[in-house]
């Protein structure tokens, strides 16, 4: 079996390099273990992203400095580079520095995804809640389109945790962002998370690409 998915050719008002985009309701985002990670070194996070069948269709490649890896961990800043099967780059998710919290509303996350690189197709943003992690998933413009909403806080401890993918009026849930149990042992000695997306078919292939990003802020 071909372990690449094959790209799609050019669809009118599709931004380049998402063709693929339009054919699939769920994918597969793996973190790959770094060796220095099981000595306590944090490393730039690369990912596989995967279809229902297991295929290859993108990769991402997380860029920061060493400096903020160590002091920072999960709440650093980062710039992510997605690229597809010939190394070119597609989507580039942008992350900034923020203090992250159940308990205060300030410095709350949020992420730019831009789709290809230098067009922004949507934001991510993180509303304040004392319980539970919620985010609002918003087009170019900034206008709100979804939401989503994960557990109550602490939900990071739990081995399988799924996050709502719900629309504005918060009636339908259409969606959801999954992280999965990688067992015991390499929890206990690596960040490394798999995330899986589900979303219907025929969502803007604009806002599929912000909720790659999605995963990468959660």
């Amino acid at each position: 079996m071909n372990m690449y998915a094959v790209p799609s050719p050019g669809i009118p008002g599709c931004p380049p390099g998402l063709e693929y985009l339009t054919t699939v309701d769920q994918l597969l985002i793996k973190q790959k273990v770094e060796v220095v990670e099981l000595v306590g070194f944090e490393s730039n996070n690369k990912y596989e992203v995967r279809n229902a069948m297991g295929q290859n269709v993108f990769y991402a490649v997380e860029e920061n400095d060493c400096l903020s890896r160590q002091c920072c961990g999960p709440l650093r800043p980062f710039n992510i580079h997605v690229l597809d099967n010939f190394g070119q780059e597609i989507i580039s998710v942008t992350r900034p520095l923020k203090c992250m919290s159940c308990f205060f509303p300030c410095c709350l996350q949020e992420l730019e995804v831009q789709a290809p690189p230098g067009n922004t197709v949507g934001y991510v943003i993180q509303q304040w809640h004392p319980l539970s992690p919620k985010f609002i998933v918003a087009n170019e413009h900034n206008e709100p389109v979804l939401k989503i909403h994960g557990p109550f806080c602490g939900w990071s401890c739990l081995p399988d945790v799924d996050f709502e993918i719900l629309t504005m009026d918060e009636v339908s849930k259409i969606g959801k962002i999954s992280k999965q149990w990688t067992g015991l042992l390499r929890e206990a000695f690596t960040d490394a998370d798999n995330f899986g997306i589900q979303f219907p078919m025929d969502l803007d292939v604009r806002m599929k690409a912000v909720m790659i990003g999605a995963c990468f802020l959660i």
